[in-house]
Order: C-alpha cells, then sequence, then structure tokens
C-alpha cells in the first residue's frame, strides 16, 4: 500500500514507522510547515491518512477533490462545519473518518448502543476522558463518539463540567468530563448511575500503537471502493 501521510506528530511518525515495518510505502509525508506543497502533488498514493489538525482540512479538500485519492481520517477537533466539509468529499473519493480506530473502541460503541436504551430511562449518565497533557481539543473526539452512541438523536443536552452552585442534576442531561495530564495514551469511562446501583464500562489504550495498527488495517480496505463516506462500525461488524 502507498500512503500519503498527513500530520507528523507522535501519532504520524508511528504510523510512518509501522506502515514500512509492514512493507508499505510511505511516499510522501506533510506537516504544518510544509503543507502548502500539497498543492504541488498529484495522485502518487493509494490513500492519504490525515492525523493532523482540522486547519489542514482546507488543503486536504482540495488534494482529494483534485485526485480523487482515498482518505482515511483521524484528525479530531473539528466543527460541525467542518465534519461536512470532510464528509463532502465523499463525492470524490471513498472517505472514512473515526475519532479512534481501535477495535476495542469499536466494540465499546457497539455495547453502549446495545445498553443505553435500556438503562436512560432510570439511570444518570456521565463520561470522562483522560489523555496526555499535550492533546489540544477537549472533549477527546472518543468521548464525542460515544455520547453519540449513547444518544444518536441529540436527547441529552450534554454538561461539560460543573462548578458553583448549578443546582441539582436534571434527568435530560448528561455530563462529560475531561482530564488531562502525563502521558496518558486515553481512557474512557462511561458511568450508568441508577437507584441503588451503578454500572460502567472503560477502555484503555496502554499505547498509540492500538490506533496506528488500526488505521492501517482501515486504509487497506478503502482503496478501490465506489466513492462514498464509508463508516467504520459498518465495516468491521460486515454491515
Amino acid at each position: 500500500m502507498r500512503i500519503l501521510l498527513i500530520g507528523r506528530g507522535k501519532m504520524g511518525k508511528l504510523i510512518q514507522e509501522t506502515a514500512q515495518a509492514a512493507g508499505d510505502e510511505v511516499v510522501a509525508a506533510f506537516g504544518h510547515q510544509d503543507l502548502d506543497q500539497l498543492g504541488k502533488v498529484g495522485k502518487v498514493a493509494d490513500v492519504v491518512i490525515d492525523f493532523s489538525r482540522p486547519e489542514a482540512l482546507p488543503e486536504i479538500c482540495s488534494y482529494i477533490r483534485r485526485t480523487g485519492t482515498a482518505l482515511l481520517s483521524g484528525t479530531t477537533g473539528y466543527t460541525a462545519k467542518e465534519k461536512a466539509e470532510l464528509e463532502a468529499l465523499g463525492t470524490s473519493a471513498p472517505v472514512l473518518w473515526s475519532a479512534n480506530y481501535s477495535l476495542g473502541v469499536a466494540v465499546f460503541v457497539r455495547a453502549l448502543q446495545a445498553v443505553s436504551g435500556v438503562l436512560k430511562p432510570d439511570f444518570d449518565i456521565e463520561i470522562t476522558e483522560t489523555h496526555h497533557n499535550q492533546k489540544a481539543d477537549a472533549p477527546s473526539g472518543t468521548a464525542k463518539l460515544l455520547l453519540t452512541a449513547i444518544d444518536p438523536h441529540h436527547e441529552l443536552t450534554p454538561v461539560y463540567g460543573r462548578e458553583g452552585n448549578c443546582g441539582k442534576r436534571h434527568k435530560e442531561e448528561i455530563g462529560i468530563h475531561a482530564l488531562r495530564g502525563g502521558t496518558v495514551a486515553g481512557t474512557h469511562t462511561v458511568h450508568f448511575f441508577g437507584p441503588d446501583e451503578e454500572f460502567e464500562i472503560t477502555h484503555r489504550a496502554a499505547s498509540r500503537q492500538i490506533f496506528v495498527n488500526g488505521a492501517l488495517h482501515m486504509a487497506r480496505l478503502l482503496p478501490g471502493r465506489p466513492n462514498g463516506v464509508y463508516d467504520l462500525q459498518k465495516i468491521l461488524f460486515g454491515e
């Protein structure tokens, strides 16, 4: 597989090392310092893998529309408008975006979809996420992914932390709390607090390698597919 890589941070470097060790070719890698050079590059790869920042999106969109190269994105922190721009690329190429490419998180999402409807009427739900002190966005893209799995129709009101005399917790709330510190690769817990019982699900990432392995696996499945926006859950579970 030939890869054009966007993002030369820790994730980008690990993707490049892992891909090359597996026999894949990283034909080019761009960071924020030289992303403007992307406009001079033709279709040189089977897939674009993007783990960068939202501000790179205009250059990426231009390149995908021009070359039709398949795009796998793991960039988080997009606004609703930016996410719509990313999804619009499905008219030009096969596109897959996910906030988290680990197999464990994919199963986590599936479990939440199964149990949330049963528990929501009687349980209060809170999400906590912890990441390293260099993470730029909060809450994490994975926390937002879990929120969507719990509340796909946006019937609950997200509350991002609490302070002061905020009054009692309302039934229609869902709390989302971000912790930052050290070198934590990513820990996500969904808490269900019911009458006289508690239930929680936690996923802990020991390193970024799980995200890299999952991203490269999914990237190999994209080239050759028809243009469109693909869903990680549907691909993994054969739907």
